[in-house]
């Protein structure tokens, strides 16, 4: 059995509360409506999960689950401190090969991920590294995942995140292999972006269904 069938899949994530997720959707959606799609985005990334030929999968929540939950998660709370952190303690939850990846790619499918998964996913590898559009990552993986000193310290959510983290992989001797480059889903036009990407996800479902109703809202008032 090669690494890849040992491999664990790592999904982070914010519970899809109004006023505590997707804060930079608000305006123009509603805090309600904003966490209405941060549950759609939650819910495709799970469901492309279940997809993986992982030997596990974690839900490292920051927050209490819900009906949005499937079965074939383990559901375990992300630890204290800054985002670094919360990763590294994430990380040294696994034995094994781990792959992470957040809430904020809803276009994400196995496909994408099928490298890491596949026959020889960690052939000659030691990290993969999905890079964000913003400046960021979206994945990241390590074949040796209790390595803190891979990630505290980097700076989170800044333009350099990802090309920091990167570095500080490459720095400390990994061969890191790099998955496609994805856009994350933080503002309006970030949304509007990947549901024309991924228009049969329930995330892009759900943010047409969102314009409707922000649209018969607003003729409703002009009359």
């Amino acid at each position: 059995m090669t690494a890849a069938a040992h491999t664990t899949l790592l999904v982070i994530a914010k519970a899809p509360v109004p006023g505590r997720v997707k804060t930079r959707l608000t305006p123009p959606y509603t805090p309600a409506q904003a966490a209405a799609l941060a549950e759609a985005a939650l819910i495709d990334t799970l469901a492309a999960g279940l997809r993986l030929p992982a030997a596990r999968r974690l839900l490292v929540l920051d927050g209490v689950p819900g009906d949005w939950t499937p079965a074939g998660y383990e559901v375990v709370p992300q630890a204290a401190g800054g985002l670094d952190a919360r990763l590294a303690a994430a990380f040294g939850r696994c034995t094994g090969p781990a792959l992470l990846v957040g809430m904020d790619t809803p276009q994400l499918d196995a496909d994408l991920l099928a490298p890491v998964f596949g026959p020889g996913g960690w052939d000659g590898r030691d990290a993969w590294f999905g890079p964000a559009a913003d400046g960021g990552f979206w994945a990241l993986g390590l074949a040796e995942p209790d390595r803190p000193d891979l990630l505290l310290g980097v700076p989170m959510s800044t333009a350099s995140t990802g090309a920091v983290q990167r570095a500080r992989l490459t720095d400390a001797g990994l061969r890191v292999a790099d998955l496609p480059l994805l856009r994350d889903v933080d503002t309006a036009a970030d949304a509007a972006e990947v549901a024309a990407l991924a228009p049969h996800t329930l995330f892009a479902r759900t943010l047409r269904e969102t314009a409707e109703h922000r649209t018969l809202a607003t003729g409703g008032a002009g009359r």
